[in-house]
C-alpha cells in the first residue's frame, strides 16, 4: 500500500497503436515480448478516423460501421496471435477520431498505461506522421515513456532486444 492508503500493485500496460502498417506488427511483438518479461498487459489501440468528405448520413454510418467490424476482426486475429505467442490477453481500445488526440486521451483515462511503443517505418520519407508528432514536437511534454522499435526488424531481431 502507498502513503495515500490505495494499492501501488497495479499491472503495468505497453500501448500500441494498430493500423495497417507492416511496421505495426514489430510494435505489437516488441510490446507484448516485453510486457511478457516483466508481467504487465498490453493495450491494442485502433483509431477509426473519420472520412476525408463528407457522405450523406446514412453512408457515413455504414461506413463507420464497416471500419468498426473491420477493427473487431484484426484485433480480435491479433488477441489470437498474441495468446499464442506469450499467453497474455490483450486490452483493446477502439476509438472514433483522430489517432493522436485519441492516444493522448486514452493515456490521460487509463493511468496503468506506462509504456507507448510505435514502430518506425522503414521507408525514406520517414518514421511516420505520428512519431514525427509524438516524438518531435511532443518529447519534452509527454506524460509517459515512448519505445520507438525500428520496424524492419525480424522476429528473431525483436525478441533477442525484449
Amino acid at each position: 500500500m502507498s502513503s495515500d492508503g490505495q494499492s501501488t500493485s497495479r499491472r503495468s500496460k505497453f500501448l500500441v497503436v494498430v493500423d495497417n502498417t507492416p511496421e505495426c506488427k514489430s510494435a505489437i511483438r516488441f510490446a507484448c515480448r516485453r510486457a511478457w518479461h516483466v508481467g504487465g498487459g498490453v493495450t491494442l489501440l485502433f483509431v477509426i478516423e473519420p472520412p476525408e468528405f463528407q457522405h450523406w448520413m446514412g453512408v457515413e454510418q455504414a461506413m463507420r460501421e464497416e471500419a468498426r467490424e473491420e477493427a473487431e476482426e484484426l484485433l480480435q486475429k491479433l488477441a489470437e496471435e498474441i495468446q499464442n505467442d506469450t499467453h497474455l490477453v490483450p486490452e483493446f481500445a477502439i476509438r472514433d477520431g483522430y489517432v493522436k488526440d485519441e492516444l493522448l486521451s486514452l493515456i490521460e483515462e487509463d493511468p496503468d498505461i506506462r509504456i507507448l511503443v510505435l514502430a518506425a517505418s522503414p521507408d525514406k520519407a520517414g518514421p511516420g506522421p505520428l512519431i514525427k508528432s509524438l516524438v518531435g514536437e511532443m518529447s519534452g511534454t509527454f506524460a509517459i515513456p515512448i519505445t520507438v522499435v525500428p520496424g524492419n526488424l525480424s522476429d528473431k531481431q525483436l525478441d533477442a532486444v525484449t
